[in-house]
């Protein structure tokens, strides 16, 4: 029988630096179980995804710095919907649809060029 009770937890901070007009212009983030621990990494880009217990709604935050340039945004894309057909697969167990998802995946890379086209 699977117990529900928390043996272990970790913290992940973001920090948010905006300019004059709010834009994001800095994002750390750090998580109490990095090596070295707790020590923040700047990124240019973040999408988070809650699914809300309650409500059943999801929550977003979609950020980006403005160094981010279109070609990175392009690859950031790319691998977040070829993760998430990963993360659908391994959840579900529903092959058809995980591959579906990887096969927009590669369109969408070689769409952008961030792969390169089939023959």
């Amino acid at each position: 029988m699977e117990s529900n009770e928390v043996v272990k937890s970790s913290n992940i901070t973001i920090k948010v630096g905006l300019d004059k007009d709010n834009v994001p212009i800095r994002i750390d983030w750090a998580a109490s179980d990095m090596h070295p621990a707790g020590q923040a990494e700047e990124c240019k880009a973040m999408a988070i995804a809650l699914f809300d217990k309650n409500s059943r709604d999801t929550l977003r935050i979609d950020l980006w710095t403005k160094e981010l340039q279109v070609v990175e945004m392009d690859r950031f894309m790319y691998q977040i919907i070829r993760s998430l057909s990963q993360t659908y697969l391994k959840a579900t167990q529903n092959k058809e649809l995980a591959e579906e998802m990887a096969r927009f995946a590669h369109y969408f890379g070689e769409k952008t060029e961030i792969i390169a086209k089939e023959s």
